[in-house]
């Protein structure tokens, strides 16, 4: 073997040894050991702050990540439509439960989908953007082309061929993509109802007076309280979360084996899977109907996958398996144990098997659960909206940071009081946990299949699993989720309907915002100015350059928006400065800093394009003044980066147009933006009447671009311009 030895008068020594010659070696260089054994002790204390980090983060996943998950217990077996239960039948609906946990839990999200992240970031935007990174399937033109993709570098597969042919199939898969973050959505709004109402619930067994619409009223000020607090952000009482579900994850199974030990210590025999097809042998049809409560066990699962970029693989796989999955085998454990000594207490299936003597102090931290799984939910939802936004696929509302630490830590409030009013009616309208749990369940299954769709294409166009394994993968959990999805889908009439309508709303909102925007930049490329044809405008004597900084900006990278030319007739006039800005936004979680401002030079004087990129977990926390100031500096450092060495008058010349910068500056800065609108004539179609009349209501009462970058009112101008449809 080789030793590689420094010495102090040799740069390096190669010495041969083999046998004990190597001990020889060590003994004649006996600072090398010491040397090993601090790089040793480096290497072993670095790793022990990484593990250390890990389970710091794991706890706080306890608050933020499976709020929703572990607090199912709460309405589980109350969802379920159960007449007169036996011991078996509940035997049967334990090992479903187990094996939907160990099967869609443990080893799809924890161990196949948890790795299909996109710099970090998870959910189904991230399997999207992934599949449109890599595979250039894609629909916009200007979202094809993202940082650090490996499009080129990889051969692409049959599936992958007939996706970039087929228009059809990619917008199949927009669609797709569109309904699963939909459904998310959908999750924030039932999420908080059912949890907050499925706690609250539990004043009804100590107090018999209390009748249910009370317990309604109540649990609807719980959530308006939730949601009116949601503009100060969860900093400050975020340090509360995690404790309070580690007390709720921690006390819930130790009632279960309380439970398990006075009342059926034989429950485990239920593990096998023999009690599942004796189960629907027995009950076929209505066994099949009961698969709509039993999925709520694995509600909030998703969570794992879609928080994946403020936490890490490591710490989620963590809190999972070695809390939040045993937590949940032993309270359902539990939960069964009792009800098959007491058949008919399904209907309020968690509280009845607390023990009086613990009973308040579950009471007390089952409602402080729920609200922080209710909470989870809620940022979630804001994450998403944000998400959706700044990839132009939702009408652009007010986005806030609530943190500034924490970049993820947002909050919108148009969403924030849609989402409460939907909240209250689905509570006061629906107040029965059963059809509130089979629209639930609707959302659950769906999101799950969408999930194992948009993964199995991962798994062929990216990661080039071997066809025996996703198919397996496909086979099992395609099946699996689709017997759900078929028994859910029974409950249509009876709550069902519920995310159906808004996610039907939604993505219609979605599309509806997408197809007009892609229309736009459609006609923005048709009729795009070139530099050529802005110096022939420029070359009119009645065209003056006007002292003063323009930032005009623009949606197409390659040429100038027709605005432009409309401006230049009308206006005849051009700032002396004018900086063509194009905010563009790439399919990848975040940009690098020095990737965030770019800078080209054109050949006519004081015209300059600047592109600023973010990525969809990216702030967009540029404001005004700040936001002026990043981009002269890039346009600075652009000048003296491309400067001539042969030129002898460069410097001159550079130190000419930076002066003229601060000049224009100084004169005064203005933000020019087009305020188009399509004109609908007699010949376009019926689709096009339809969905552009949306577009243009959508259009009109969304906010501008240009408060994201907080430009004060005074310093923009509109333009104003008709694009024939």
């Amino acid at each position: 073997m080789e030793i590689h030895v420094d010495h102090p008068s040799l740069n390096e020594v190669v010495v041969n040894v083999s046998g004990d010659s190597a001990s020889d070696a060590s003994r004649l260089h006996p600072t090398n050991h010491a040397f090993s054994r601090q790089q040793q002790q480096q290497q072993q204390q670095k790793e022990g702050n990484q593990r250390r980090d890990s389970l710091v983060l794991a706890y706080k996943t306890l608050g933020v990540v499976f709020g929703g998950l572990v607090t199912s217990p709460l309405y589980v077996y109350p969802s379920m439509p159960l007449k007169h239960p036996t011991e078996d039948d509940y035997l049967g609906i334990y090992s479903i439960m187990f094996w939907t946990l160990t099967l869609i839990g443990v080893v799809k999200y924890a161990n196949v989908a948890i790795k299909a992240d996109d710099h970090g970031e998870g959910g189904t935007f991230a399997l999207y953007s992934l599949l449109c990174r890599h595979v250039g399937i894609g629909i916009l033109p200007s979202k094809h082309v993202g940082l650090n993709t490996t499009k080129d570098v990889q051969k692409s597969t049959l599936l992958a061929r007939f996706f970039q042919t087929s228009l059809v199939a990619r917008r199949l898969l927009l669609f797709i993509a569109m309904l699963g973050t939909c459904m998310l959505i959908g999750d924030g709004i039932l999420t908080p109802a059912i949890s907050v109402l499925s706690a609250m619930d539990g004043l009804r067994a100590p107090f018999p007076s209390v009748s249910k619409s009370l317990v309604e009223a109540l649990s609807s000020v719980v959530l308006i309280v939730l949601f009116l607090l949601q503009k100060f952000g969860t900093s400050r009482v975020s340090f509360l979360f995690s404790p309070i579900m580690g007390a709720w994850t921690l006390s819930t199974p130790l009632v279960g084996i309380y439970s398990i030990i006075h009342h059926y210590p034989s429950i485990f025999k239920a593990l096998s899977p023999h009690y599942i097809f004796h189960f629907f042998l027995r009950n076929g049809k209505s066994g099949w109907l009961l698969l709509g409560g039993t999925v709520l066990c694995i509600t909030g699962s998703e969570a794992m996958f879609a928080d994946l970029g403020h936490f890490n693989q490591k710490s989620i796989q963590i809190a999972f398996l070695f809390t939040i999955y045993p937590s949940l085998v032993l309270t359902y454990a539990g939960q069964t144990a009792y009800l098959i000594k007491h058949p008919n207490d399904h209907d309020d299936g968690f509280y009845k098997f607390i023990p009086t003597s613990v009973y308040w102090p579950i009471f007390v931290i089952a409602t402080s659960a729920a609200v922080v799984a209710s909470q989870s939910l809620i940022s979630a939802t804001f994450s998403v909206i944000k998400q959706s936004v700044v990839l132009d696929y939702f009408p652009r509302v007010k986005v806030v940071h609530t943190s500034k630490n924490k970049e993820g830590e947002v909050y919108s409030p148009e969403v924030n009081y849609i989402l409460m009013v939907l909240c209250v009616a689905v509570i006061l309208i629906f107040g029965d946990g059963k059809d509130i749990g089979n629209a639930f369940g609707v959302v659950v299954s769906l999101v799950m299949l969408i999930t194992t769709i948009l993964l199995t294409l991962v798994m062929i166009m990216i990661w080039r699993t071997p066809a025996v394994l996703v198919a397996l993968y496909f086979v099992v959990f395609f099946v699996m989720e689709g017997v759900y999805v078929s028994a859910v889908f029974t409950k249509f009439a009876e709550g069902g309907w519920i995310p159906f309508a808004i996610s039907f709303i939604l993505a219609f909102i979605m599309f509806g915002w997408f197809y007009g925007r892609q229309r736009k930049t459609d006609y923005e490329l048709t009729h795009k100015i070139t530099f050529e044809r802005l110096e022939e405008l420029l070359a009119d004597s009645s065209v003056k350059r006007v002292p003063g900084l323009c930032f005009c900006y623009t949606n197409i990278q390659e040429g100038l928006t027709p605005i432009l030319g409309h401006y230049i007739k009308n206006m005849k006039s051009l700032h002396k400065v004018t900086v063509f800005t194009t905010l563009r936004y790439l399919l990848v979680p975040k940009v690098a800093p020095h990737e965030r401002i770019v800078i080209k030079k054109s050949n006519l004087k004081g015209v300059y394009c600047c592109i600023i990129q973010y990525g969809y977990a990216d702030a967009l926390n540029l404001e005004g003044d700040h936001f002026v100031d990043q981009v002269i500096s890039s346009l600075e450092k652009h000048i003296q980066k491309h400067q001539s060495p042969e030129n002898l008058s460069s410097d001159s010349l550079e130190i000419g147009e930076s002066s003229n910068l601060e000049e224009a500056r100084l004169a005064g800065v203005v933000h020019v933006r087009g305020k188009t609108r399509f004109y609908i004539g007699l010949n376009c179609g019926w689709f096009d009447k339809f969905v552009l009349s949306f577009y243009e209501v959508m259009h009109n009462n969304c906010r501008s671009g240009l408060p994201t970058l907080g430009i004060p009112p005074q310093q923009r101008i509109e333009v104003g311009m008709l694009y024939e449809a």
